[in-house]
């Protein structure tokens, strides 16, 4: 990783970082969580248990993933700052600049990253 391309990084997971937590605060419309809202919805539709169930379900699915995206830039940021920003948190590799300039929170290399969605059972999709 070469340190003039830091600053560029720090910026860009920042204003993810603010973009996602202005996205939530829309969302949620003030103080309310998704959830809440769900939970609301299911009051207000007596006759349709299963629906309300799988909306709620659904939030709360949105809101973890978001809160998984939020501490994968934290935790970006946090590499940046202890210098280890660009190098695979497994392997120590380098992770190639286009991997990190398509994914700026990518802690591991490909084959690492592989290895690990491999064991999770997760498809692996990326390509750079």
């Amino acid at each position: 990783m070469t340190p003039e391309l830091l600053p560029q990084y720090t910026q860009q997971l920042q204003t993810m970082r603010a973009d996602l937590l202005a996205q939530l605060r829309q969302q949620r419309g003030g103080e309310v969580s998704r959830a809440d809202a769900a939970a609301e919805n299911r009051d207000l539709a007596q006759g349709d248990w299963a629906q309300s169930d799988a909306l709620r379900d659904l939030s709360v699915a949105l809101e973890e993933r978001e809160l998984q995206e939020l501490n994968q830039i934290s935790a970006a940021l946090a590499r940046i700052s202890t210098g280890d920003f660009g190098s695979c948190t497994d392997c120590g590799a380098d992770i190639p600049d286009a991997r990190l300039q398509a994914n700026p929170v990518a802690a591991r290399c490909i084959a690492c990253q592989t290895l690990v969605e491999n064991a999770h059972g997760k498809v692996h999709t990326h390509t750079l």
